[in-house]
């Protein structure tokens, strides 16, 4: 065990062996080692916590159970030694000295033949457009098996962030074209493995050869092919003009003091100073998408002295040397404290602690010295259009956009799609005026009223799946949404309100259609054709 403070090393880990993998899928398959059963062997209260990082209640409920689901589940879930006779048992097409050849475990005979897990394993459930699927995901060991701070070098496996870009990813129609991605920065190679089930070939790049050998051994651990890697900083991997229909990024954002003593982790720290690394990636990728690709990314973006960290954003696309569609959703924003607590503890440094205290100091003083006031933390979807028209520059914030899917972004881009065909103008208000309109299944309204009041004060749309929006309309727009059943156009719709309403028609029709556009974008209303 490490001391108290210091930053334990990684094994080294082989090249991955083809054959030692599809064995241990194999056995892995026989001990029906997926998340539902494990889920189901410890219950759901020590489920939660292990992805709080506590494995006490999940041991505790396994007890000393012996069947290959329990051993495995202890040795590469929960990061525990495992007598070497239950593991041999629990993988006998691989057997231990196949694990060891792996780099996953290593053994000791004292005081009893032990096996010692060197990386974790888990099940990883996705949904997506081609139905329920799982993987095995490989990674270093967690904080929880270390029992103390992470190595530098560490390789995670699926995080919060991880799992957040994955859902997010664009389903495969919904991008023109199919045939190469690129996962810039792919860590254990979660999000190759996701972007693989939407083109051909993926190309996954990273500065870390440890990384690029988990992303290879997930792969021939999951039977996925035509993921190759490369190693490299950024798009220094990249042949010139190489191009993709599809690029998917979660590169290390987190802003990190650039400052001795302080470490920095491969797998969220970029070497650079605040958010340079993000600019850099936003700024870059645009000559690497083919016409019509489409890149997505999280990012963080820093607040100084008084600007706008969206602002900040808008200007790394505007900074691109080609025409970008960019949709940038700042879904939290925290404080320098906040900030620092959040990254600190992530490393595996314990508060009140004196090194968690000598870091903090750290990173405060880094945000005073560059006037970082806010930190802000979301979503940027960049679109290169195949000519050199730019059509969608949104930012905007939206503090319910946690459970959105890539189908939902999906839903927004073909509905912005179908408006921009409509046009601009009193043409494109006309085309608009036209159509028929239907509320989506998911939207409900809320109205409030002052007790004793007749008419409500405010009126509101709720969404219920999706970004969960909240929208505050007034009686016209409202009798609008709630009339547009797929029946009649939105002109007739709007001369009919104005009549109830007794306004003028062709003024209520110009306040309104810039709203149903917003409304029509955000999936509160869908074209009915």
């Amino acid at each position: 065990m490490p001391l108290p403070g210091s930053r334990p090393s990684v094994a080294p880990l082989p090249e991955p062996d083809p054959v030692r993998c599809r064995s241990l899928a194999d056995d892995l398959r026989a001990a029906g080692f997926t998340s539902e059963a494990l889920r189901g062997a410890w219950g759901p209260t020590a489920d939660t916590a292990i992805a709080r990082g506590l494995r006490g209640p999940a041991v505790a409920a396994l007890g000393d159970r012996t069947d290959p689901l329990a051993v495995l589940g202890r040795l590469f879930v929960l990061g525990v030694a495992e007598r070497a006779g239950r593991v041999a048992a629990s993988v006998p097409r691989t057997g231990i000295e196949g694990l060891v050849a792996l780099g996953l475990v290593t053994t000791t005979d004292e005081p009893d033949a032990t096996v010692q897990p060197l990386a974790i394993i888990r099940p990883q459930s996705f949904v997506d457009e081609h139905g329920e699927g799982e993987w095995w995901i490989a990674s270093d060991l967690d904080e929880a098996a270390l029992a103390g701070p992470l190595a530098e070098g560490h390789v995670l496996g699926v995080g919060g962030a991880s799992q957040t870009l994955a859902r997010l990813q664009l389903p495969g129609d919904a991008v023109h074209g199919g045939e190469r991605g690129l996962d810039l920065g792919t860590g254990c190679g979660i999000q190759a493995l996701r972007l693989r089930r939407g083109v051909r070939r993926v190309v996954a790049t990273d500065i870390s050869e440890r990384a690029l050998r988990f992303t290879r051994l997930n792969a021939l651990l999951n039977d996925v092919a035509e993921v190759e890697t490369r190693t490299g900083s950024l798009f220094d991997p990249l042949e010139p003009g190489e191009q993709f229909e599809r690029i998917v990024s979660n590169p290390p954002f987190v802003i990190t003091p650039r400052v001795e003593g302080v470490p920095a982790y491969e797998y969220r720290d970029g070497g650079l100073v605040g958010d340079a690394l993000v600019a850099e990636v936003v700024t870059g990728l645009g000559v690497h998408l083919a016409p019509g690709g489409v890149a997505q990314l999280l990012g963080n973006w820093e607040y100084r002295d008084g600007q706008d960290g969206l602002d900040r954003v808008r200007g790394w696309v505007a900074d691109a040397p080609v025409a970008l569609d960019a949709w940038v959703i700042e879904r939290e924003r925290l404080d320098p404290l906040a900030y620092a607590e959040l990254w600190i503890r992530d490393g595996g440094t314990a508060p009140g602690t004196p090194e968690y205290a000598r870091l903090m100091e750290a990173w405060l003083d880094d945000f005073a010295r560059r006037g970082v006031t806010e930190v802000g933390f979301g979503y940027i979807l960049l679109h290169r259009p195949p000519s050199w028209r730019v059509t969608l520059e949104r930012y905007e914030r939206v503090r319910g956009a946690a459970e959105a899917t890539g189908a939902d972004l999906a839903a927004s881009l073909a509905a912005h799609a179908q408006l921009v065909s409509l046009g601009d103008g009193p043409a494109g208000d006309a085309a608009l005026a036209a159509s028929v309109l239907r509320v989506a299944p998911d939207v409900t309204e809320a109205r409030h009223h002052r007790p004793g009041e007749e008419a409500p004060t405010v009126i509101e749309l709720h969404q219920g799946g999706g970004f969960g929006r909240v929208v505050p309309v007034d009686p016209a727009l409202a009798a609008l949404v709630g009339a547009s059943d797929g029946d009649l156009a939105v002109g007739p719709l709007v001369d009919a309100i104005a009549q109830l309403l007794e306004v003028d028609p062709v003024a209520l029709r110009a306040d309104l259609l810039p709203r149903v556009r917003e409304l029509l974008f955000t999936g509160f209303l869908r074209f009915a054709d």
